[in-house]
């Protein structure tokens, strides 16, 4: 008797979850994006408030490169093109080519991480650490949080990769990409903000 109970049970542990869960996942994932959108909001309060204190040390103006600064604008940028065309390839059901826009996504992904970090190790040799003032400690801190995220991103997207690869397009893997695709898409708006906000100015 209790076998047969068992056999009744089990198929359950088997089943896809309602669409239902999948939408819940979806809303607690926007909730998640809001709670970083208002990180970042405090990290660039918080540095316009120090964008002034230099201490007697560089400025924006001494230390930016923009033309650095637009390459990694655009190499960001148009890892968010490559991750819209791997979205494209996802829905129309082609495995292989949502793979190959995904690792193209992940070597502009980790171009712009390279460009930042040669930028900082460039400003710390010259004595531009985020010790020297206000203004580099509010700068470092806000364009690393941002330089994090996007490595945390890269290896998000690492891990999809080999869960299309094992598993295919299943309906919770393409539910998992999607999101992923969200939060890629926001890291490249919160950098046209950097941009905007941070090296512009920064250099005038």
């Amino acid at each position: 008797m209790s076998s047969d109970a068992s056999l009744a049970v089990a198929p359950s542990a088997y089943e896809q979850p309602e669409p239902e869960a999948y939408e819940e996942r979806a809303y607690g994932f926007w909730l998640f994006l809001m709670g970083d959108a208002i990180l970042f909001a405090l990290l660039f309060m918080t540095y316009m408030v120090m964008a002034g204190n230099t201490a007697g040390g560089p400025a924006g103006k001494d230390l930016f490169d923009l033309s650095n600064t637009f390459t990694e604008t655009m190499v960001l940028l148009f890892s968010s093109i490559t991750f819209g065309f791997a979205t494209l390839a996802m829905k129309a059901g082609h495995r292989g080519a949502l793979l190959a826009w995904m690792f193209v996504t992940v070597l502009l992904g980790a171009s712009f991480v390279g460009l930042e970090y040669r930028e900082f190790t460039g400003m710390i040799a010259q004595g531009a650490g985020p010790d020297r003032s206000g203004f580099l400690s509010a700068f470092f801190t806000l364009v690393g949080m941002h330089g994090l995220h996007v490595s945390f991103g890269l290896a998000w997207i690492l891990i999809m990769a080999s869960q299309v690869v094992v598993k295919g397009l299943t309906v919770p893997v393409v539910s998992r990409v999607s999101r992923l695709a969200l939060f890629w898409h926001f890291l490249d708006i919160i950098w046209v903000a950097i941009f905007s906000v941070v090296y512009l100015p920064g250099i005038l």
